[in-house]
């Protein structure tokens, strides 16, 4: 049976949302905050959390990113939907882009939203729990989104002698993300790589 664009869109945001969800939920209910689990020397499931953006990057308040995202998935759910449903052929490929942004912005609002009231945080080492008896750390919308996915590839101690940073270690790649991060990332790049004629409004000028 040949899937529809409509049902590979749908099916691209569920399957993102669930690998994305499971994997927080299962690294807050069995390891505790900055906890880490080597995999291999350049992988670790490191268990951070963060108020901020993509990356762990905090440069506004909780309140504002956190109706900015909803705003922003409204925004990229109605512009799927326009894709989907118009008349003139889009290629499934960017449809499956657009849906991998989308289900990335989706996955960290659900922790922004709702892990601040289903979640408790007790200090390390203790482990979160699950729909608490005694509620949430936080409340609705303040909830902190979790990251575990760790690539240190390679670091070195910068040399005595160069200016500002002499001695100090230099590691890539530092920032911890998750599941959604890389969704929103992978939809980016390919975007801008194979479909940036779909940005471009001096072609639909000429195709009128």
């Amino acid at each position: 049976m040949k899937l529809t664009k409509g049902k590979i869109a749908i099916l691209v945001i569920f399957l993102v949302l669930l690998v994305d969800q499971t994997s927080k939920i299962w690294v807050k209910t069995h390891m505790y905050l900055g906890e880490d689990i080597r995999i291999t020397n350049w992988f670790y499931i490191l268990f951070v959390e963060n108020n901020g953006m993509a990356f762990g990057i905090e440069i506004i308040s909780k309140l504002f990113l956190s109706l900015f995202r909803i705003i922003a998935v409204l925004f990229i759910s109605y512009y799927l939907f326009k894709l989907v449903h118009q008349k003139k052929e889009t290629k499934t490929g960017y449809i499956v882009c657009i849906s991998l942004i989308l289900a990335g912005a989706a996955g960290n609002i659900i922790d922004s939203i709702f892990y601040g009231i289903i979640f408790d945080a007790p200090p390390a080492p203790f482990i979160a729990t699950l729909f608490p008896e005694g509620g949430g750390y936080g409340t609705l919308f303040h909830g902190k989104v979790v990251d575990m996915l760790y690539f240190p590839l390679f670091h070195f101690y910068w040399p005595d002698w160069v200016p500002g940073i002499g001695g100090e270690l230099f590691e890539f790649f530092r920032p911890v993300f998750n599941i959604a991060d890389s969704a929103i990332s992978v939809g980016v790049i390919l975007v801008l790589l194979f479909y940036r004629r779909y940005l471009s409004t001096d072609e639909e000028k000429e195709k009128k």
